[in-house]
């Protein structure tokens, strides 16, 4: 009998790829996906502990969760297991089975290939199962070799973890060391990918331009070396790889964006900072010299690349001077998008132990509103350039309004435009006719996608 399976996921796109392997590693146990959790037998929370408040969101939710699983009980539509995954659960297992004891399983990101024995050990009523073990071999070797929902655009996860330790990140203790998979592996699922109907892929990882799998040779491949084999993957129409180190922006790399025709034209570049003595602060190990450096060769190769970025303002120890750097490396940029947070500590972060710097509330709300007014004036003008051009857009899904489709660019801007649902899946050219502040909205240009027969 079929059982529903609803998943929250929180937070970066490698935790929406965790959640999609979950759902095809519970599939052949009889679990199909809802997006009703008062009607799921099963509810996993994937968590993600870098934003603000990520515990008490996730304790928030399982409060939630807890009354509709009594509820199931009084109506007699049965019980609901409970799990909690991802960052959270890897940093607060303990402590989440200590405040929910009503959770069933708590297990971290390298631990849900043992979805199957956990839920097996949970429905014996063999009390609370917790696995926050870090080796990430065994997950890529244990993943269904089919894939239940394939997507027009997907993310396949090439590299986990990160050995940078930058000053306010929690990820190389939630997710562990760097790791990178062998390309056959990666290749495989990718074109498994492919011939069920995937178009765009976004390689991920928490430090992808740092991936370093092995070939059948037994040499490491670099990031820019997985691009070249991927792209010869007939019917894959675009490449994009997401999150990047500046560190790790190699010549071969930057090359690829000239030379390879699939590599999308936009790049997420994190630097958080454009003061060099916060950057040393922040355990960055690059200057904002550095960072404009890359960017220039970057363009050289490649001059219509778009930019995204990182920032956090209020580091402690952040002067007036130090954000008006930030600014200035912001104005000299140019972004395409970008996200900026105001800085708050993780536990167990060495930033945390900085409690005599901290920055007072309203200083770092007043900063932020000043950073986010600049990338949002960068950003309506950059989409506003596109008024009156022509471009390929991947056509994804239907829009709210009748006859509306919305696809995406090669700048990873929503186009919003007219056109029969039966198009979707296909790039179409798009004549572009307004630039707003978060999409563009165009015409479909005579012949500019091949209807099917």
């Amino acid at each position: 009998m079929t059982k529903k399976l609803y998943i929250s996921t929180y937070g970066c796109q490698m935790n929406v790829y965790d959640s999609d392997r979950m759902a095809d590693i519970l599939s052949p146990l009889g679990y199909d996906l809802t997006d009703k959790p008062q009607s799921a037998d099963m509810a996993i929370l994937n968590t993600c502990h870098i934003r603000e408040k990520a515990s008490e969101k996730t304790f928030s939710e399982l409060g939630v969760l807890r009354k509709m699983r009594e509820e199931r009980k009084k109506t007699g539509d049965g019980d609901m297991i409970i799990a909690v995954a991802g960052c959270v659960a890897q940093a607060e297992g303990e402590e989440i089975m200590k405040r929910a004891p009503f959770v069933d399983m708590v297990f971290g990101p390298q631990s849900y290939h043992k979805l199957p024995e956990m839920l097996a050990a949970a429905s014996r009523g063999a009390g609370q199962v917790l696995d926050t073990d870090f080796p990430v071999e065994p997950k890529f070797d244990h993943l269904p070799a089919e894939a239940i929902d394939t997507k027009l655009s997907a993310f396949l996860t090439v590299q986990e973890g990160c050995d940078k330790f930058c000053a306010f990140c929690v990820v190389p203790y939630t997710r562990g060391a760097e790791f990178s998979r062998a390309t056959d592996d990666i290749l495989s699922e990718a074109k498994r990918m492919v011939a069920g109907g995937t178009r765009e892929i976004t390689l991920l990882g928490q430090n992808v331009n740092a991936y370093h799998g092995l070939r059948k040779d037994g040499k490491a491949a670099s990031l820019a070396e997985l691009i070249q084999m991927l792209a010869e993957i007939d019917g894959l129409e675009r490449l994009r790889y997401t999150t990047s180190h500046p560190l790790e922006m190699t010549e071969d790399l930057c090359r690829a964006h000239r030379d390879v025709d699939i590599l999308m034209p936009y790049l997420h570049l994190p630097v958080q900072a454009g003061s060099d003595r916060i950057l040393e602060a922040m355990n960055r190990r690059h200057t904002g010299a550095e960072y404009r450096r890359i960017i220039e060769k970057l363009r050289s190769y490649r001059p219509d690349l778009a930019l995204s970025g990182d920032f956090i303002v209020g580091f402690p120890g952040e002067t007036d001077q130090d954000f008006e750097d930030t600014l200035q490396l912001v104005r000299d940029v140019n972004y395409a998008q970008a996200y900026s947070f105001k800085y708050s500590p993780r536990p167990g972060t060495p930033a945390a132990a900085l409690e005599g710097q901290m920055i007072p509330e309203d200083v770092k709300s007043e900063r932020l509103a000043r950073l986010q007014a600049l990338l949002n004036e960068q950003q309506l003008a950059f989409n506003q350039s596109f008024k009156g051009k022509e471009i390929p857009v991947l056509l994804e899904r239907e829009g709210k309004k009748e006859g509306q489709l919305i696809g995406r660019s090669p700048y990873m801007q929503s186009v919003y435009l007219q056109s029969p649902p039966h198009r979707i899946g296909r790039v179409a050219t798009v004549i572009i006719e307004e630039g707003n502040a978060n999409s563009l909205r165009g015409k479909l240009k005579s012949g500019g996608v091949a209807d099917a027969a």
